[in-house]
């Protein structure tokens, strides 16, 4: 099976479409609500994807097959069929095949030390690395994200006296920096080929 973990905010949901939630919101209930209450319908829980992001992460899943996993933050605002339908709704081609584990429940006494840290780059490597590991038959995979999560970025950061992988990082990992252009920038998609075709 291949693998895309995907993330949403700088990724598919870029800056031009942050906030648009609290518009659909106000439309809805005539106030600006928060994307944690799951009273709200989840066509007005999150904010907009981008259409050329959308386009570029679909010609990505057409042309290797991949499942993708959603790693964004937005999994602890919806259930995974939720997120699924608001993915269709939104012009992904297909639902999401599953979600990543939640760091302080995969990791309680990790995120016992680490969560006034704020490390949300290791973070969410670990929560992409348990995945990986409770599935065996991934032969291809990359992480695509806005925060950096490679070996290059983490390993310098983190020794093994903070108790965590001696090399933490991501070898199979695509940066999108520009928050206003993600997984449409340019060489992003190229990169995220390699990893899920060779």
């Amino acid at each position: 099976m291949k693998v895309l973990f995907l993330d949403n905010d700088g990724v598919i949901c870029l800056d031009n479409n942050w906030g648009s939630r609290h518009k659909k919101q106000k439309k809805w209930s005539g106030m600006k609500l928060s994307m944690r209450g799951r009273e709200i319908p989840v066509e007005y829980r999150f904010d907009n994807f981008d259409k050329k992001a959308i386009r570029t992460l679909n010609e990505i899943l057409e042309e290797t097959g991949a499942e993708y996993v959603v790693s964004s933050d937005w999994r602890f605002h919806g259930t995974l069929e939720e997120l699924g339908e608001y993915y269709l709704s939104q012009g992904v081609i297909k639902k999401p095949y599953d979600v990543t584990g939640m760091f302080k429940d995969l990791f309680p006494r990790e995120w016992a030390s680490l969560r006034f840290r704020a490390d949300l780059e290791l973070e969410r490597f670990m929560e992409i690395q348990n995945w990986l590991e409770n599935h065996p038959d991934v032969t291809h995979w990359v992480a695509v994200d806005d925060l950096d999560m490679s070996v290059d970025f983490l390993s310098p950061r983190f020794s093994s006296a903070d108790d965590v992988d001696k090399t933490p990082g991501l070898t199979n990992f695509v940066l999108t920096p520009k928050s206003s252009e993600g997984i449409k920038q340019s060489g992003v998609k190229d990169k995220i080929l390699r990893y899920l075709l060779t």
